[in-house]
């Protein structure tokens, strides 16, 4: 499987959830810190209108975790690991 991108900072709670997940369910991923790699954030923007974190992008597609929710998040990362 290839790695998902989880554009991240370390004051977001939703940030760490969204970790949780993918550290429970044993996906790989490579974390990106917004506030050390600012360069991506119009990568962010671009894909969500808005900055937005967690942001979480696979195979040209993205999602995001703002105001997280475990049940919805699941799910659409489900959806989003079909690409």
């Amino acid at each position: 499987m290839d790695v998902i991108k989880l554009y991240s900072a370390d004051w977001c709670p939703d940030c760490h959830a969204a970790k949780r997940v993918l550290d429970t369910k044993k996906i790989a991923y490579q974390e990106i810190d917004i506030d050390k790699n600012p360069e991506v954030i119009p990568i962010i923007v671009a894909a969500r209108g808005k900055r937005v974190v967690p942001t979480l992008e696979y195979h040209g597609a993205f999602m995001d975790g703002n105001r997280f929710d475990r049940v919805k998040f699941e799910k659409e990362l489900d959806e989003l690991l079909k690409r």
